[in-house]
């Protein structure tokens, strides 16, 4: 079933309507859909460099948007919905583990966790489910899928296919690497 899910994800890279679909796919991605976004803005780079700019734009604002409904399906829905979704991706122990960091480490947490591939949809079930304010939730996931799309892109355009290789395989590692340059520009900016 994955691999159709994948193989039809493919298709819509190279749909005619491409944008609205990588636009749909950041926004469900957000609080349940299990493919991220990634899969549709590599080859859509790929193929239309100049354009690195404003896919890596539209693929941030609608994760951010699709944000507040994970947002509201754990501050309004958690005993109906919320655990539904956070069992079938396997991720319950992580919610679990999430509380601690995001009470010690607030809007931080959520910017790093959310440049890195862990499933998105965690953080927003659970800020939704903390009554993390709201605010703060924004602000932080502007920020994080801002590092997350805008790299991802931008590497993209830089190097083209060889570095789809390099960053397919070693994501995790280029996400924590922004994201540690992001927070040392904030500690030399106090």
């Amino acid at each position: 079933m994955l691999q159709k899910t994948y193989d039809w994800t493919m298709a819509k890279a190279q749909h005619r309507h491409a944008v609205w679909w990588l636009a749909a796919f950041s926004f469900i991605e957000s609080s349940f859909f299990p493919i991220p976004p990634d899969v549709l803005l590599i080859p859509m780079v790929l193929a239309a460099p100049t354009r690195w700019f404003s896919l890596a734009l539209v693929c941030t604002l609608s994760s951010v948007i699709g944000g507040f409904l994970g947002y509201a399906i754990g501050y309004y829905a958690m005993d109906t919905v919320g655990w539904q979704i956070l069992g079938f991706f396997h991720l319950v122990e992580k919610f679990e583990a999430f509380k601690p960091l995001v009470d010690e480490y607030g809007v931080w947490v959520i910017i790093v966790k959310g440049a890195t591939p862990i499933p998105y949809k965690l953080i927003t079930i659970a800020a939704g489910a903390f009554k993390f304010d709201l605010v703060q939730f924004t602000f932080a996931s502007i920020i994080s899928r801002g590092i997350r799309f805008f790299l991802v892109a931008a590497l993209l355009w830089k190097f083209g296919p060889p570095i789809r290789t390099f960053v397919e395989k070693r994501l995790k590692m280029v996400m924590l690497a922004a994201v540690l340059l992001v927070i040392s520009g904030f500690l030399i900016l106090r």
